[in-house]
């Protein structure tokens, strides 16, 4: 299996069995991530350095604006895409194995978590896996401590409230709160018309 059979496969939510052969490629991949993980998390690194780790984690450039503040844990890095003016504050897990796309102008608050694997509920199979993307729009904020959990989708300019744990779609230009989050409001802007 490669880095496009694994993107695929994970594209079509196909279950990730324990021990199979996208199981361990996954593994391997989380080694590479890991050791680059390593690198970006020791001793102070200028924004060009974080962004060249970043672009070495996921294969692909990052845009000059694109600012992380490390630390910063990813398991996988390759199924990751940042867009434009995206901020990433310290302290923040990402678990991108089953896909994080996060729009451009984007904020992303201190120690939040993004998880995009689902482990199964029957105890004989516990450690096979159901993967689901994380889409996260454009202009959006995510306050501090917030947990996004697997097919999460948050629209264009919502904002989630710190703390919150985000289980459900949230709507464009809305504030959610809470455990589980649960609409507070309307921001009162539509952010595609900035």
């Amino acid at each position: 299996m490669d880095l496009q059979d694994f993107l695929a496969h994970v594209a079509r939510r196909e279950l990730i069995e324990s021990g199979s052969e996208p199981h361990r490629f996954m593994h391997e991949a989380a080694q590479k991530a890991l050791s680059i993980s390593a690198q970006l998390n020791t001793g102070y690194r200028t924004p060009e350095e974080v962004r060249a780790l970043i672009s070495q984690l996921t294969g692909k450039t990052i845009d000059e604006s694109v600012n992380v503040f490390p630390p910063f844990h990813c398991e996988f890095g390759r199924n990751l895409t940042l867009g434009a003016d995206v901020f990433i504050n310290m302290g923040c897990r990402f678990q991108d194995a089953g896909g994080i796309t996060i729009g451009d102008r984007t904020l992303i608050g201190h120690g939040c978590t993004l998880t995009t694997l689902n482990h199964a509920v029957d105890p004989a199979h516990r450690a096979d896996m159901n993967p689901a993307p994380i889409l996260i729009g454009s202009l959006v904020w995510l306050g501090a401590a917030v947990t996004v959990v697997p097919g999460v989708t948050i629209g264009d300019g919502a904002i989630v409230g710190a703390g919150a744990v985000v289980t459900r779609d949230v709507p464009a230009n809305t504030i959610v709160a809470g455990v589980p989050a649960k609409v507070i409001r309307t921001t009162g802007f539509d952010a595609s018309s900035r």
